[in-house]
């Protein structure tokens, strides 16, 4: 790698890469944009709002498993090409899924694709780097999951507030402004999958492969494929800096040393094609499973656990953070919110017409007589122990709106979507209910707010101080005083 240089092929490579990235940092973002809107949208209870976010990182948890080991056997560009693929797939499913189920398990999924990103992209591209360039330019390709936050804040700002950015078919399938974010915010994946496309494998992986393989023609093969890729990065690198006619003067790439695997080769004249498939799945399983062993060895356990404690408390700290962090600005606002309620006790409201909006209000024991509400909306409004009779509901649209110990008495819903759930405790008496709405509705005012965005910019905008002393003193300082530090 010392005679290939360091230039354009390193640089494509590193924005390559960096969307990949970039895609890891967006996907620990969308779900705490998504949940304010989305818990109205899909019905969801704190239970499972909290289940929500648990899921996504429990499938990138299982990704980085996964993918981390399967790159070791299978190869660095291949694993983070269909981990990617996976992603995109599934995160563009769950931008349509109009339940919770189907929205759970297709954020799942794409967080098992996006989990292999973080493991694969390090260890590919510091197997382009010189020795003496890795440190600084691992730091600096860091800063893009920081730019993945800032891209999701923004994207989020300026999508989901935008009610109207949606469709619908129906009262059943609902294409709300948060599904748009949901499409946009998989765009950094597909970008960087593109990419990926037209790089080559790690020369380092086919070194590898070479030094485990015994049949002597698969042996030359990956080394020559190895020595191809050397010279096409040679090649790219002096290109653009105006030497061209520079000679790759490598001929023999001395193959790492590595741990002897076990590799069962199978003719294909051997079993049938599911019995091939089941024995190359099971001992790529072993092999990965020995990978993940050899981590606990005398020789590296206590680097193992030095390492996992710093990157857990780093997890915990910074991705609960910003999980929590939207949910708690929502609650604070709730809080407020209540204060400012209004308390209307025993009125009595006879032949009168609601044509403006309810808000943010308590009645109890009020009577209302051959009263209409008609295209209005009810918001963050009780009714206790209160009287209707002879009442007229029509094109009403409701949130957070119940009715407690009423009697309600010959009173008629039409296109409301006031449906008997919201009755608690109360006597329904020749009640009738025409072209209800299903579901739950999005409330259009006030489900996002930009401070909601705002400190999670700031959040990981407050990573790029860090990002750039240790680019900048890697080398010179070293890992382990530099995370001290």
């Amino acid at each position: 790698m010392q005679d290939c240089g360091h230039g354009k092929f390193q640089w494509t490579l590193f924005m390559v890469l960096g969307l990949a990235l970039m895609a890891d940092g967006v996907e620990c973002f969308v779900v705490a944009f998504v949940l304010p809107s989305a818990e109205k949208d899909l019905c969801l209870s704190n239970a499972e709002k909290g289940m929500l976010g648990l899921t996504v990182f429990l499938g990138m948890m299982v990704g980085a498993f996964v993918w981390g080991g399967l790159a070791d056997k299978v190869g660095r560009r291949r694993c983070l090409i269909v981990a990617l693929a996976i992603n995109c797939v599934f995160a563009f499913l769950s931008s349509f899924a109009q339940g919770y189920g189907f929205f759970l398990f297709f954020r799942l999924f794409s967080g098992i694709g996006i989990g292999g990103s973080v493991p694969i992209v390090y260890s590919y591209f510091s197997e382009f780097l010189q020795m003496d360039k890795r440190g600084e330019h691992l730091s600096w390709l860091c800063m893009f999951w920081m730019v993945g936050g800032i891209y999701a804040s923004f994207t989020a700002w300026g999508i989901i507030p935008r009610y109207g950015w949606g469709f619908s078919m129906g009262s059943e399938f609902q294409f709300h402004s948060w599904r748009v974010f949901v499409l946009v915010a998989s765009l950094p994946a597909v970008t960087s999958l593109v990419g990926l496309m037209f790089m080559p494998e790690s020369p380092r992986f086919l070194l590898e492969v070479c030094a485990a393989l015994t049949i002597h023609d698969s042996h030359n093969a990956k080394h020559d494929e190895a020595w191809m890729i050397l010279k096409q990065v040679h090649d790219t690198n002096w290109r653009a800096k105006g030497q061209p006619e520079k000679v790759f003067t490598v001929t023999h790439i001395k193959a790492p040393k590595t741990a002897e695997d076990e590799f069962i080769e199978i003719q294909s004249a051997t079993g049938t094609a599911i019995q091939r498939w089941t024995v190359r799945s099971a001992t790529l399983c072993k092999l990965v499973l020995k990978n993940v062993a050899s981590l606990l060895s005398a020789e590296l356990r206590f680097a193992t656990l030095f390492l996992a404690i710093i990157w857990f408390c780093m997890a915990f700290s910074y991705y609960g953070l910003s999980v929590w962090f939207p949910d708690m600005i929502k609650h604070l606002q709730n809080e407020e919110y209540d204060a400012r309620v209004k308390v209307f006790h025993r009125e009595r409201v006879e032949r009168f017409r609601f044509n403006f909006s309810l808000e943010n209000q308590i009645h109890k024991g009020g009577e209302y007589i051959r009263d209409e509400f008609i295209n209005i909306e009810i918001k963050s409004v009780t009714f206790e122990d209160s009287l209707f009779e002879d009442c007229y509901f029509k094109d009403v649209r409701s949130t957070d709106t119940v009715f407690k110990n009423c009697t309600i008495r010959s009173t008629e819903f039409i296109n409301t979507d006031l449906w008997e759930d919201k009755f608690i405790d109360c006597k329904l008496e020749n009640v009738t209910w025409h072209e209800n709405k299903h579901g739950c509705h999005l409330d259009t005012v006030e489900e996002n707010d930009v401070l909601i965005y705002l400190v999670s910019f700031l959040g990981s905008l407050a990573v790029l101080p860090g990002n750039i002393v240790s680019a900048l003193f890697m080398e010179k300082v070293g890992r382990v005083k530099i995370i001290g530090d």
